[in-house]
């Protein structure tokens, strides 16, 4: 087994309501090391899942397996392998990884996540009214926008209807066409969009927000519906382009054919106009709302049941019949989970959150900061500060910018971070570099933030602390496995050639053949082949149709009874030839001669080696444990292990 493997095993996030509780009493101990009924129990259940009956038996072989895990970690911790530095760095690395996740996943992409899943579990028909701001406005024009949408708000706030409103102030072209309203959306919203999403879901229906800034500029949103989520749905379509003549009387007409019994998909290939889908039995696939147009959505999810048709309709493209393939409500929670969890990650929302908990860790370890040294430092920058060429300052400043907890952090150690920070200051060589310094001293503060909190993860969630205990004791099973059984097994020469000759009897072989395999990817002579090798050997049938260039290509091969049907199928005798068989792999046609039968008999060392190594592993583990048993004290409260019993059934 690799080391990652083991450790996935055991690296196991308990539960923290199975920590800190009062009636957890010691199930068994190694060597005075006392092990919980909570741990055993979730390890227990997390391992066998379904399985997991909580019988005697099904809890006494878990019981039996744990001590021996923990006989071996004791005896890794006895020869002081948990100092070993190249082990102490690795498990520094598992930490680190698991840390990077663990908060944000704890305290931002759960909450995010679960926030998302509720609204999506409704559509919102949304109108707005938006003033457009470019995406690098001067502060003149964002006052002049701010103004413009509060005027608007004023007039809504005065009683004027919101259609009114929309066309008088709204920069959005699509206004003249819908008085505002852009249709139904459901969460998440495109990228960029949160403030809008969230104020929208906030609002009931017939209500409107207060304006809310996207990259578009500032909207004030109106919620016209609330309806359930319509989830996705997958259609086949046939399309008439409404300049064909007589459009609408074509689709009449193959609308009819098709309730009278027609092909859809034959109908599509035939007919259909939209060549993207037409080839493809007129398949458009899954979609939810606002994918397509309003109409064309609208006609699709109104069909009642899967493979029934809608009736001909108009849509901008012209006119159309739909099938309904299948639909898809939204998903239960955790199935939604890892889709949304990819959307949400590469979304702003997540940095919207992240800062949130950056401001709760500044609370929680009493942040105080000094900002002017950042200022002045990032007046003295000069234009290479954008470039890759910028090097920190030499003399450190020990200057305080800012204390988290008892930890105080300089302008010295800002500069360093700035250093390291080339590709950020490159990504904005466009603007000024004071603005550049200030944005980097903002990012800076929000890492450093992280890093301190996962610095006292241990402390401040317990089933981080759990977790890491657990990656500890797979580290160290791994090594000490490696040492007493792994490389004994495989280094060990002398005792594994004794261990084979104990056991010899067990490493067989079973009745074999020694054939000649023929490949060749000439079909038309496939058969020719095959014949004449039955009246002739090898050799001369190579020569024959090998004249010109090779068309037959071949494989010695020693194979077993039972381990290939095709070999099985003819009769073992040497001389028999098999018949012609396809190998789609290759794309091949093979067949084979049997030229020698080798009767049962035992097998080699080197034939065996595999087996025996492994069987020998089992053999000096066993021995192993029975060296632990008595080299440790394992005490089992037997009391607490019949309570176990009744827990969950």
């Amino acid at each position: 087994m690799t080391k990652q493997i083991i450790i996935a095993f055991l690296g196991i996030c308990l539960s923290t309501a199975l920590f800190g509780q009062k009636d957890d009493p010691v199930l068994f101990s190694v060597a005075g090391k006392s092990v919980h009924a909570s741990e055993f129990m979730y390890i227990y259940t997390k391992t066998n899942r379904d399985k997991a009956d909580f019988s005697k038996a099904s809890l006494e072989e878990y019981l039996d397996l744990y001590t021996k895990f923990k006989l071996k970690v004791q005896r890794a911790r006895d020869l002081k392998l948990d100092t070993i530095p190249t082990l102490k760095q690795e498990l520094e690395g598992y930490r680190q990884q698991l840390a990077d996740s663990y908060l944000l996943d704890k305290a931002v992409t759960d909450k995010l996540i679960k926030e998302a899943y509720d609204r999506s579990k409704q559509d919102l028909s949304i109108s707005h009214i938006m003033v457009g701001l470019r995406k690098n406005a001067t502060s003149r024009d964002t006052l002049l926008a701010y103004k413009k949408i509060m005027s608007a708000k004023a007039k809504l706030d005065g009683g004027t209807d919101f259609v009114e409103v929309a066309n008088e102030f709204s920069d959005d072209k699509t206004v003249k066409k819908n008085n505002g309203n852009i249709g139904y959306f459901t969460s998440p919203f495109p990228n960029g969009f949160y403030a809008f999403e969230t104020a929208a879901y906030q609002l009931e229906k017939g209500a409107y927000s207060n304006p809310v800034r996207t990259p578009l500029g500032y909207h004030i949103i109106k919620v016209d519906d609330i309806r359930s989520a319509r989830g996705e749905i997958e259609v086949a379509h046939i399309l008439i382009r409404k300049d064909t003549p007589e459009a609408e009387k074509v689709i009449n007409n193959i609308h009819k054919e098709l309730l009278a019994g027609g092909n859809f998909e034959d109908t599509a290939i035939t007919n259909s106009q939209d060549t993207k889908t037409a080839a493809n039995k007129g398949y458009v696939g899954f979609f939810g709302i606002s994918t397509y147009e309003k109409v064309f959505e609208d006609a699709a999810f109104s069909i009642a049941k899967d493979g029934d048709i809608s009736a001909p309709f108009l849509s901008q493209a012209g006119w159309h019949v739909i099938k309904r393939i299948s639909k898809k409500p939204v998903p239960e929670y955790e199935k939604a989970k890892p889709r949304l969890k990819t959307k949400i990650q590469k979304d702003s929302r997540f940095e919207i959150a992240k800062k949130e908990i950056v401001e709760q860790i500044k609370e929680e370890n009493n942040f105080v900061e000094n900002i002017e040294p950042v200022k002045k430092f990032a007046g003295t920058l000069g234009k290479d500060f954008n470039t890759f060429s910028w090097k920190a300052p030499m003399d450190k400043s020990s200057e305080k910018i800012f204390s988290l907890g008892n930890t105080n952090y300089t302008l010295g150690d800002f500069t360093d971070y700035l250093g390291t920070a080339s590709r950020q200051r490159m990504k904005y060589a466009s603007t000024l570099p004071s603005e550049v310094a200030k944005k980097l001293y903002e990012t800076y503060v929000i890492e450093t933030c992280l890093k301190y909190e996962e610095r006292n993860l241990e402390k401040k969630y317990p089933d981080f602390k759990a977790l890491m205990r657990e990656y500890r004791e797979g580290i160290l099973l791994f090594e000490i496995t490696k040492q007493e059984v792994w490389d004994k097994a495989s280094q060990d020469t002398t005792g594994l050639a004794n261990f084979y000759n104990k056991n010899k009897n067990k490493y067989k072989w079973k009745e074999r053949a020694m054939i000649t395999q023929y490949s060749t990817k000439d079909y038309n002579n496939a058969g020719k082949i095959q014949k004449a090798l039955q009246k002739s050997t090898s050799q001369e049938v190579l020569q024959k149709f090998n004249k010109e260039k090779n068309i037959v290509s071949v494989k010695e091969l020693t194979l077993e009874r039972g381990r290939d049907e095709n070999l099985d199928a003819i009769e073992w005798k040497a001389g028999n030839v098999s018949q012609v068989i396809l190998d789609k792999a290759t794309k091949s046609a093979i067949f084979f001669k049997i030229e020698k039968i080798l009767p049962a008999g035992d097998k080699k060392l080197e034939d065996a080696r595999g087996y025996v190594v492994a069987d020998y592993q089992d053999f000096l583990e066993k021995q192993w444990i029975e060296e632990l048993k008595q080299a440790y004290d394992v005490k089992i409260n037997k009391k607490t292990f019949k309570n176990l019993t009744k827990r969950k059934k």
